[in-house]
């Protein structure tokens, strides 16, 4: 499946790159860290042959527009205005939505905002902001050590990884992986690139995450805000190593949802292509 790439307006001097292939219902898949719309080729592809397949590099990602930040520029509710706005520039006022890490936290906030427009909603290996900061603690938190660099105030993050950026990002890649051959070297070699020219965007993405995004998840749960719209979740069991209830927390947000917990390793999306197709294609029939 050829895919095509175009670069779409979402906002005020912002566009996203995006590929586009198929014709059907649309699914857009958003992608995590470190990586980029990449993550999705072999999902993709298989989606493609009856969906209309949109897959965007986040703002601040890939080849997409990295604006400088304002403290709400790389909030999750304005990255999810964008996914809107992304579609809608397709002819698509509804859509499926499936997002990965950090694009399944964008992924989220535009099923709480925008649950006209997202008739389906799957999360891959994450938790929601509150809930993730919640369960973090002692020594465990240690996995996580890159969202407490990264929560600081601009400058001395920016300048240390800037410092190693390739060591950095790789961390997570060599790390986060259950099959370092699921990602072959020259798309290794092409997330290190776009991660090395988007350190100040990255930053701002997760900085905007222990502040913005935490204050408009508190708000929402705070009013009863629920995912709508039928949700499945599929995660690492990493509540065992946490100290907390997944499902239970799954629960507090989307009461209906489906809640798989799998061993593919992090990047799921490249080491069990077919098992994520099959989550995916299951959701889309609900």
């Amino acid at each position: 499946m050829n895919f095509d790439y175009q670069r779409v307006p979402v906002a005020e001097n912002v566009s996203l790159n995006v590929a586009v292939a198929g014709s059907g219902s649309p699914v857009v898949l958003l992608h995590g860290f470190p990586e980029t719309h990449l993550m999705w080729r072999h999902v993709a592809a298989d989606l493609a042959a009856d969906h209309t397949v949109l897959c965007p590099d986040l703002r601040g990602y890939g080849d997409s527009d990295k604006p400088a930040d304002d403290g709400q520029t790389y909030s999750k509710r304005t990255m999810a205005a964008d996914v809107v706005a992304l579609a809608r520039a397709f002819g698509h006022e509804k859509f499926a939505l499936a997002g990965h890490d950090r694009g399944a936290l964008v992924a989220i906030r535009a099923g709480l905002d925008h649950p006209g427009h997202v008739t389906h909603l799957a999360i891959l290996d994450v938790l929601p902001t509150l809930d993730m900061w919640n369960v973090l603690s002692g020594v465990n938190a240690a996995v996580a050590f890159h969202l407490y660099l990264m929560a600081q105030p601009p400058g001395l993050p920016e300048q240390l990884i800037s410092g190693a950026p390739d060591a950095f990002f790789g961390h997570f890649l060599d790390q986060w992986g259950a099959d370092p051959e699921a990602i072959p070297a020259d798309i290794r070699a092409r997330y290190l690139e776009a991660c090395r020219n988007a350190v100040p965007s990255i930053v701002a993405d997760y900085r905007a995450s222990a502040g913005i995004d935490i204050e408009q998840d508190r708000a929402d749960r705070e009013a009863g805000k629920q995912l709508e719209m039928p949700v499945t979740v599929v995660q690492q069991d990493w509540g065992v190593a946490l100290g907390y209830d997944a499902v239970a927390l799954w629960r507090a947000w989307a009461p209906t949802c489906v809640h798989e917990t799998v061993t593919t390793g992090h990047f799921m999306a490249e080491q069990a292509p077919a098992m994520v197709t099959k989550t995916l294609r299951e959701l889309l029939l609900r």
